[in-house]
């Protein structure tokens, strides 16, 4: 083997391979995550836990959205893992990043209060079960399907076709006409 293919391969398997193996395991992770949050997900829709006309439905279009949220928050904390481990790969010292993280939090919440709030009700909103995905709802003058519950932001489809994106702080008041 030449110096040039020796060099090669020694360069190759040091950081390269490294962020490569980051990659790979982080894309693997992701599949089987996400794969097994929705299995666990469709087994608790279905399940009928607690007996009563009409609640299997509910218990379902709640799981659906529990899951969703689940999912994004595995994959947010994966692809943060991952970004952290491959920046560390490049030389970036990540040891002053993770212990200014806490003040760099309290900063960031008290600048990014609206979203913290809106974070915060739609946590509040998904554990009192105030209205899921597939309930048709009333916010303010808004009226429709909701078609996605997040913990910042619910969107409603209305009557006419429109979309509407309603940040979680500010619904004051909601009217679930699917619960009963």
């Amino acid at each position: 083997m030449n110096e040039n293919a020796q060099a090669f391969i020694d360069w190759f398997s040091g950081a390269p391979l490294r962020i490569l193996s980051v990659l790979l395991i982080a894309l693997i992770s992701h599949s089987i995550g996400k794969r097994a949050i929705d299995r666990a997900v469709a087994k608790l829709a279905a399940a009928d836990i607690k007996p009563g006309p009409g609640v299997v439905a509910r218990q379902s279009e709640r799981a659906r959205t529990i899951g969703t949220v689940l999912t994004s928050t595995f994959i947010a904390f994966l692809w943060l893992v991952s970004i952290g481990m491959i920046l560390g790969e490049f030389g970036f010292d990540l040891g002053p990043v993770i212990a200014s993280a806490g003040i760099v939090g309290v900063a960031i919440g008290l600048g990014a209060q609206t979203l913290v709030k809106d974070v915060l009700s739609g946590v509040f909103m998904l554990v009192e079960d105030q209205y899921g995905v597939g309930d048709t709802v009333k916010v303010g003058e808004i009226e429709g399907l909701v078609e996605k519950v997040g913990l910042r932001v619910t969107t409603v489809r209305d009557a006419a076709g429109t979309l509407w994106y309603l940040r979680n702080g500010e619904i004051l008041v909601v009217g679930n006409k699917s619960k009963k």
